[in-house]
């Protein structure tokens, strides 16, 4: 499993291709203001929240109103081969954004309309910008709502295209499971729906999943249809103080070895307890922590929320704070939230390469602890957030980005941790997809030749290489 260090320190490789002044002129007849040329323009759509910093921006950017505006910037595209980045919200930790080869950006904010509501089916239809809480917000009068919690208010065509996941992942699983169907525009411009409404099928390949996670470099996910769950009768959370890290993980594991249907648990370092305090004025235990939530019946969450206490207790967990009101929750769950924000401006100037694993929740607590002793060695400044119900936990390397030695040791640790979750029959990402900065490590875990195979489909999908290029692997 030995593999280079990821992404040569983060310095990709820049191969842009020459994009022919027809095609602009081509694009800015059609679209007129809707494309844009200005330097502010382009940079704001060539940077995300990746550590990444030596990218040109793309040459233009479309923003998109319709699936038919889409359709059209791609069949220019592929007439004049030149490479398309979509845009959603640019809070991609990965570099999925970036322009290593040129190009335009279809910028998909404006298409951002819930589409179709089935209440007594229990799913909704959106386009591609719409954001996780505005989602929410349009369909809380169903008693209805989407659970997918990625921290950020991304746009469900972005959480779509990487997997996305988040806080509530344990009890309501991923993007994968909760997108049944997707209208896409394909490398040569043609428009396809995938899946159906219906809750299961056996039609066929399942090109839904295959798409679900393809980054953008398949096509342009221009609508979804999502899985919807009724509102719980009652929601209490906590949060719960810790002597070590240890002790809270090893209570995490006991919650979800013994079946308590919690629906999130969150670990949060004393680190990151110590930068949300200051950011956010919070007078927390600046101690190992956990945020819990539970959903249910009002006495289905009160069994939870005690056996849960009980376990903390036996691993010494102290502090235990309830909250039942959503004004309590939202308190509660602001550290979590804030935790990446308040470590950026904790050390002023400052990038964080954020680290993805995903392991067996059984080996969960040596993988982190092992993990813990290397980055204290290294001195680097990082913090530790992690939705450890489902074994998944990020680290976020605070380095200097014009230091060369800590950008060195950052990756470097990266590097020995995403080896000891592989060899734990782990995944160097959980959520955040591979983008640029994890394409080395995609070999390490699936192999030469499943990375060989996702190239065969690529080409065949995208045979002049324009859908996103230069993400996942290097053609």
């Amino acid at each position: 499993m030995n593999a280079p260090i990821a992404s040569q320190h983060l310095r990709p490789t820049i191969a842009q291709r020459t994009v022919p002044e027809a095609f602009m002129q081509a694009l800015k007849s059609h679209f007129g203001g809707r494309c844009s040329t200005a330097l502010a323009v382009c940079e704001q759509h060539g940077k995300d929240e990746s550590a990444f910093t030596t990218v040109p921006p793309p040459v233009a950017v479309v923003f998109a109103e319709s699936t038919q505006d889409v359709s059209c910037v791609v069949t220019l595209a592929a007439q004049y081969r030149v490479p398309i980045i979509p845009f959603g919200i640019g809070s991609s930790l990965e570099g999925h954004l970036l322009a290593v080869q040129g190009g335009v950006s279809i910028d998909l904010s404006r298409m951002n309309k819930v589409l179709a509501i089935h209440a007594e089916d229990l799913t909704v239809t959106v386009q591609p910008g719409v954001t996780r809480k505005q989602l929410n917000e349009e369909i809380k009068s169903t008693g209805l709502f989407f659970p997918i919690d990625p921290g950020a208010d991304a746009t469900i065509g972005g959480m779509s295209a990487t997997r996305a996941s988040g806080t509530n992942a344990v009890r309501y699983g991923t993007m994968r499971e909760n997108v049944l169907a997707l209208e896409v525009v394909t490398a040569s411009g043609e428009v396809l729906r995938t899946g159906t409404r219906a809750k299961k099928s056996s039609a066929g390949y399942d090109l839904t999943r295959l798409m679900v996670g393809s980054e953008g470099t398949l096509g342009v996910i221009t609508e979804i249809t999502l899985r919807l769950y009724p509102l719980p009768e009652a929601v209490s959370a906590a949060v719960c103080s810790f002597p070590s890290i240890e002790a809270a993980v090893r209570t995490t594991i006991q919650i979800i070895q013994m079946g308590v249907p919690i629906a999130r648990v969150e670990l949060l370092d004393h680190n990151s307890v110590r930068m949300v305090n200051t950011y956010a004025k919070f007078g927390l235990r600046e101690e190992p922590m956990l945020l819990m939530e539970f959903h249910g019946s009002p006495a289905g969450v009160e069994e939870q929320a005690k056996t849960a206490q009980e376990l903390a207790h036996d691993m010494g967990g102290m502090a235990f704070e309830w909250a039942t009101t959503p004004e309590e929750r939202t308190r509660l769950w602001a550290a979590r939230h804030n935790a990446y924000f308040a470590a950026i401006q904790s050390r002023p100037g400052c990038r964080a390469i954020s680290t993805d694993t995903c392991v067996p929740i059984s080996r969960l607590a040596d993988c982190l602890l092992d993990s813990i002793k290397e980055v204290e060695a290294s001195g680097i400044p990082y913090f530790l957030v992690g939705h450890v119900g489902d074994g998944n936990f990020h680290f976020g390397y605070l380095i200097d980005p014009d230091n060369e030695q800590e950008r060195t040791t950052a990756e470097t640790l990266n590097h020995q941790l995403v080896m000891r979750a592989l060899s734990l029959e782990g995944t160097c990402t959980g959520e955040h997809g591979i983008g640029l900065h994890k394409i080395d490590f995609l070999v390490s875990e699936a192999g030469a030749g499943a990375v060989s195979l996702m190239r065969t489909i690529k080409r065949a999908l995208d045979p002049h290489n324009i859908m996103n290029p230069g993400k996942i692997f290097v053609m």
